[in-house]
């Protein structure tokens, strides 16, 4: 049986595309990325991280001897706790970062329709009390 990772994601951190527009590679939004994240070479290696070991992660993010595994790009920005490597893809292929907004899941479409429909019927029903308080 497959093990499936849940699609949670941790809260992400803002960018200010100024600073995306700044990088001048993918590279450098990696290093960004991490840099941001506040978190040292560790957090990024071992059984559960991005690499195996730290000397592959220096080999990748300092010297450019090794390539960054592309495969574990989102798991990359989630213990960063931030999307500078995307944000930097998204600006270099010429769209507008300020403009992304994140797509909403089936649960997020309906408690948004539930709350909006909430506020339209407490917005009638305080429409109703001011018309019959006006004629008492």
């Amino acid at each position: 049986m497959n093990q499936h990772e849940l699609t949670a994601r941790p809260e992400m951190h803002a960018v200010s595309p100024a600073m995306i527009a700044k990088q001048p590679s993918m590279s450098a939004a990696l290093k960004l990325c991490q840099t941001l994240s506040g978190l040292d070479d560790k957090a990024f290696t071992g059984p559960k991280g991005i690499v195996k070991d730290t000397a592959q992660w220096s080999r990748i993010m300092n010297s450019g001897q090794h390539n960054f595994p592309q495969d574990e790009l989102n798991k990359f920005m989630d213990k960063a706790e931030n999307e500078a490597p995307m944000l930097w893809l998204v600006h270099s292929r010429g769209y507008d970062i300020a403009s992304l907004r994140k797509l909403e899941s089936e649960t997020e479409f309906a408690l948004r329709v539930e709350r909006e429909l909430r506020l339209k019927t407490e917005e009638k029903l305080r429409y109703a009390e001011s018309l019959l308080k006006g004629r008492i």
